[in-house]
């Protein structure tokens, strides 16, 4: 990210009139919180920095409500730990890419506008799921809020979800309002050991499909399990909740495995470790130089790509979300093996790869995204046309078009 100057706002209306300012000069700006996530997307070249990294602190936060709302450069950290203090959790498990990027954990800002979730995404849901309120500023500097504090807000467009994933391309927003929930009890996960992806994926989905609330199942084939300090792949599937229903769900979920292998309880601690390295790809990111994709398809075409990308690359994997979340960690080669990985997300049932960790030059070359159809593309570019008309948003930060 190459930049001219940069703005460290101390408020939203500071926010909206530097945004005003580049928008009537028409000068391009790249947006960061803590940076945790810079490296992710196509590298930006822009004239101008804001820097919103003095836009934190939480605004309020009623516990008996379930809703907090805090300023977009607030670092998740605070926010959890606060939450943490009245037992209460962001639901989507947001992840920290430190690890992977070699940086801090990131901001709320950053997370909504990456729609970054964690394991707990198959029972909960993702970021925007939970996105209540938001306040921003459009590319023209304007500013506008949609949604609230409560849940029934359906007036006009849901812009806060529209906005999640956008990586700041068509507005930035200021302050977000989440609805959290009541943390768990206590957690506890069931390893089974020494199933290949396949066989693994079958027993996820087994335990998906079966009344036991299962709120992760992931699967660690021998190198991933192995920098975790598995002596065999393991199959994770973690429950929580009251501790009697937890122990009396862990047991029925082992009899139900059971075609599956015996079934090993690990101790809260090892269960919070683990899911916490899940979480942030913690098995893959150990080797700087790995290109690492990210691959969302159906549970069962999982194995399937990760086997075919395999027999062309050196390859480790990391399957989340039973299955239907790939990472892929390859040496670094041609094209980052784009064309490869894009061809078998069609071939087994069609998804979306997108290439989360490369050198700047393979990320400046290969589409980062998958690539839309023309009619999507075109409801994109309408999009941005509408919120940041002068394409001075990240320019270029998801399509080499705009």
């Amino acid at each position: 990210m190459s930049t001219m100057s940069a703005f460290h706002p101390a408020d939203p209306v500071e926010v909206a009139a530097f945004i005003a300012d580049a928008a009537a000069a028409h000068s391009s700006l790249s947006i960061t919180g803590l940076a945790s996530k810079a490296a992710l997307g196509r590298p930006v070249k822009t004239e101008r920095h804001l820097d919103l990294s003095r836009l934190s602190g939480v605004l309020f936060y009623e516990p008996d409500e379930l809703v907090i709302s805090a300023l977009a450069g607030t670092p998740i950290e605070d926010i959890t730990a606060l939450l943490a203090e009245n037992a209460q959790e962001l639901p989507f498990e947001p992840p920290s890419f430190a690890d992977l990027y070699g940086t801090g954990s990131g901001t709320l800002g950053g997370c909504l506008m990456t729609n970054c979730s964690g394991p707990r995404r198959i029972k909960a849901g993702a970021v925007r799921d939970f996105v209540l309120g938001i306040k921003a500023v459009s590319g023209r500097g304007e500013v506008f809020k949609a949604g609230g504090r409560v849940v029934k807000n359906v007036t006009g467009y849901d812009l806060p979800r529209g906005l999640a994933g956008s990586f700041g391309t068509l507005a930035v927003a200021t302050e977000i309002t989440l609805k959290v929930l009541p943390r768990a009890e206590t957690s506890a996960t069931l390893i089974l050991e020494n199933l290949d992806p396949g066989r693994a994926v079958e027993a996820l989905c087994a335990a998906m499909g079966a009344p036991v609330d299962v709120s992760g199942a992931a699967h660690l084939p021998l190198a991933a399990a192995t920098a975790q300090g598995f002596a065999t792949p393991i199959t994770a599937l973690r429950l929580e909740g009251f501790a009697p229903s937890v122990a009396e769900r862990l047991d029925r979920l082992a009899t139900q495995l059971k075609p599956f292998g015996a079934a090993e309880r690990l101790s809260e601690d090892s269960s919070q470790t683990l899911w916490r390295a899940i979480r942030d790809v913690t098995p893959l990111a150990r080797q700087a130089e790995k290109i690492i994709w990210k691959i969302s398809v159906a549970p069962t075409s999982g194995p399937k790509i990760a086997e075919a990308v395999a027999h062309v690359h050196s390859t480790e994997a990391l399957f989340d979300w039973s299955g239907g979340l790939v990472w892929l960690a390859l040496d670094p080669c041609p094209d980052a093996a784009a064309s490869l990985i894009r061809q078998a997300v069609a071939q087994y049932g069609g998804g979306h790869a997108t290439l989360i960790h490369a050198p700047v030059e393979t990320r400046a070359a290969v589409p980062i995204f998958e690539p839309q159809p023309p009619a999507l593309a075109g409801l994109s570019r309408r999009l941005k046309d509408a919120f940041d008309p002068h394409g001075i948003l990240e320019p270029r930060r998801m399509w080499a078009e705009f």
